[in-house]
């Protein structure tokens, strides 16, 4: 088992394991808005705030072969999955998405455009849950029976766990926001490639975020930021999702475990275990951490400057 440490200005170094609109209603009081007059284009409607990407479902082959260089032992066996249609937030999730929702934001590094970190995977069950019910949406989550994120207790701190919360539920047929599978984000980030990155066969610091002084099999070096970037500073994939590789690691829905051989429909990942998976590697990995079939996992209760998230529906 490979080990990653994050440092955050040069403090303790902290581990991770690896083994990824608003329709406002207002009601008015008395009256009504006049007709428009003739010809007069309709009003488009606002957009979904986060923005969500509509990816299309579809059959890929997840995990890295065995002589992908520099990979790990858990991106196999190589199997085949098939998905169905989601939507996915065209960008992480930023700090002042994070705030609009929970009212102030945990991050070491500020600014309403950078994606929102120092999150646990517990942390971001309630964001969810949240935006849902802001939104008008069925909560995907359900802990204890209740939906309700104010019903669920405190939430656990580092490095607590909680048995109630480890066995939180996904409501049937809800529509709300939630983290993505492990399936779904390698799926969205390989954009039908197989190869190491959704870029090809290497990726530049100038293609993402990330200690560009050490790139992917030796290719050319590159600037070491020392922190999070914007959310949208680089090219977007073909589905038109940005930072998929890069800038803050992503919690995931599964725990960390094997993979199953043979072919999978819409996996949820394993039953259980000790920690969740997060994909995509952050700003103060090497370029080996950014493949597409690079995993990391950490304890559910963990937070750290180098960890953030995506969300998708249905």
């Amino acid at each position: 088992m490979a080990k990653l440490k994050s440092t955050v200005n040069s403090a303790v170094p902290a581990l991770f394991v690896l083994c990824a609109v608003l329709c406002g209603c207002a009601l008015i009081a008395c009256g009504s808005s006049p007709p428009a007059a003739p010809g007069t284009p309709a009003k488009k409607a606002a957009p979904e705030i986060p923005e969500m990407v509509l990816v299309k479902g579809g059959t890929f082959t997840m995990g890295s072969p065995a002589e992908e260089t520099n990979s790990f032992h858990d991106e196999r066996p190589q199997h085949e999955v098939t998905l169905t249609n989601f939507y996915m937030s065209k960008h992480q999730i930023t700090q002042k998405d994070w705030k609009d929702i929970m009212g102030t934001s945990p991050s070491n590094f500020t600014g309403d455009e950078l994606p929102v970190e120092k999150v646990s995977w517990y942390d971001t069950l309630v964001f969810c849950n949240k935006l849902s019910m802001k939104r008008g949406l069925n909560p995907a989550y359900r802990i204890s029976g209740s939906t309700d994120p104010e019903e669920w207790g405190a939430i656990p701190v580092y490095p607590s766990s909680n048995a109630e919360w480890d066995a939180v539920e996904i409501v049937k047929e809800a529509n709300g926001y939630r983290l993505p599978t492990e399936a779904q984000w390698e799926y969205a980030c390989r954009v039908g490639t197989l190869t190491p990155f959704g870029t090809g066969e290497n990726i530049t610091a100038d293609q993402a975020n990330y200690d560009g002084r050490y790139p992917y099999k030796n290719y050319p070096q590159g600037a070491y930021r020392q922190t999070t970037t914007p959310v949208g500073s680089y090219e977007p994939n073909a589905w038109g999702l940005y930072d998929m590789h890069g800038n803050v690691w992503e919690w995931c829905w599964d725990w960390h475990g094997s993979y199953a051989g043979g072919k999978q429909t819409d996996p949820q990942g394993a039953v259980t275990g000790a920690y969740r998976v997060a994909r995509g590697g952050s700003w103060n990995n090497n370029g080996r951490f950014l493949r597409s079939a690079s995993r990391g996992s950490s304890a559910p209760a963990f937070r750290d400057t180098i960890i953030g998230l995506r969300i998708v529906r249905p």
